[in-house]
């Protein structure tokens, strides 16, 4: 049986619930088609905070800071994600001491990751050590674990963020998707043509998906 080859760019950051949620959104489309896709993602970075010091900041105060809000409007915000979430298989856990950090060595270590093929499990735990268990998410040892835990190699893992071996690419990379008019997270794009923004519903992964399928769209030979 012939398969259909999709490339995902996805553009996203760790402490984005939305990007999360999008992405369990993108995996329950992927599983409706009988017939094969062969997937492969690629993820790249974006800081919702790049100018975030060292250890956060506490949650509510942050969002208070960034978007005016009221601890009655965080709450129910928080709600709807944790609703989401679940419904989704994913858990969201906060309190009043949950904090956000900036991700700028987490995506070192992503980018560090891809030669690997350890991107998307890397995420994944991220995304778990972060909204579940509530770590501190711009700590060289949390990460450092977070990379063992998927099965990459913790030492050079850990010599990788003390050497900031990656960081003049991530900078560029950031740089270079938002000189495509990327702003906001999370944003797919698919075999190069379709730009999705947004935690968008599986429906809508589908939609176009079919449509590269019906036009037979790829990167390359079918």
């Amino acid at each position: 049986m012939t398969t259909f080859p999709l490339h995902i760019d996805i553009v996203s950051d760790v402490v984005c619930p939305w990007c999360i949620i999008g992405y369990k959104q993108l995996q329950q489309a992927l599983a409706q088609y009988p017939n094969p896709l062969k997937v492969f993602m690629e993820w790249h970075p974006f800081e919702l905070n790049p100018a975030m010091p060292e250890g956060g900041q506490e949650m509510q105060a942050h969002l208070a800071e960034k978007y005016g809000s009221t601890p009655a409007q965080s709450e129910a915000v928080r709600t709807r994600i944790k609703n989401l979430g679940d419904t989704l298989g994913f858990t969201f856990n906060d309190s009043k001491d949950s904090r956000i950090y900036n991700t700028f060595r987490a995506h070192q270590l992503l980018h560090w990751a891809k030669a690997f093929d350890k991107q998307t499990p890397l995420k994944l735990q991220l995304f778990t050590d972060y909204f579940t268990h509530q770590k501190a998410i711009d700590t060289t040892d949390t990460l450092v674990e977070a990379a063992g835990a998927v099965g990459l190699d913790p030492q050079t893992a850990r010599d990788v963020l003390n050497n900031d071996r990656y960081a003049t690419c991530v900078h560029e990379c950031e740089s270079d998707w938002q000189s495509q008019g990327i702003y906001s997270v999370p944003t797919y794009l698919l075999n190069k043509k379709f730009l999705i923004s947004g935690a968008q519903s599986s429906d809508v992964f589908t939609a176009y998906i079919d449509k590269l399928r019906e036009k037979n769209i790829t990167l390359g030979p079918s």
